[in-house]
């Protein structure tokens, strides 16, 4: 089941980097901030470890995937140093993750080998 405070999103634009096989099911993504990105003043970028940047938050009707937030509805809702999502679907042609909150985060960070101590 769902809850309904948990945030999911849509990353788009991976095949400009490293394709969408670089996604697994649980990969830890950092979600950073792009206030000055020249497309658009609310882009969020996916980092991964081992990577760098494999992506973006979808932000527009045509590619956010119903039931997702978009990456304008999440902007102000996510930390400027310490944003992180999970992936937890990957099909055809979408990757789905969900907003890591605070307490998962610190649950998380408690691991020294988990990604999110890396990125």
């Amino acid at each position: 089941m769902i809850d309904n405070n948990e945030k999911y999103v849509t990353v788009i634009c991976f095949n400009q980097f490293h394709g969408k096989k670089i996604f697994k099911i649980g990969s830890i993504l950092r979600l950073i901030k792009e206030p000055d990105n020249n497309h658009d003043a609310e882009a969020i970028r996916t980092d991964m470890r081992y990577a760098g940047k494999v992506g973006y938050l979808a932000n527009s009707t045509q590619t956010v995937v119903r039931g997702t937030m978009s990456a304008g509805r999440v902007y102000d809702k996510i930390d400027d140093e310490n944003a992180y999502a999970i992936v937890k679907f990957i099909s055809h042609q979408n990757v789905i993750a969900k907003i890591i909150e605070e307490d998962e985060l610190a649950e998380l960070k408690k691991d020294p080998e988990n990604d999110v101590n890396f990125i």
